[in-house]
């Protein structure tokens, strides 16, 4: 993971912690443990970091909740 990654990553788990109304640590935790973080946005970064805001927390929250990871 480069510091482009990182800061991609970061970016997201901020948006979606005022989102969810989560702690960071805690988003990070549930992307982490869930394979999303490392399995998808990761690996898809050069495709993700082209959309919206709003469509990206639109679609990491529906992957989340496909996952289990939030309801």
């Amino acid at each position: 993971m480069n510091t482009t990654n990182l800061s991609f990553i970061t970016y997201l788990i901020g948006n979606l912690s005022r989102r969810l109304c989560m702690p960071q640590r805690e988003i990070y935790q549930k992307l982490k443990s869930s394979g999303i973080l490392s399995d998808y946005i990761v690996p898809s970064y050069d495709v993700l970091h082209s959309f919206s805001k709003e469509y990206l927390m639109n679609d990491i929250t529906d992957f989340m909740r496909e996952k289990g990871v939030i309801k």
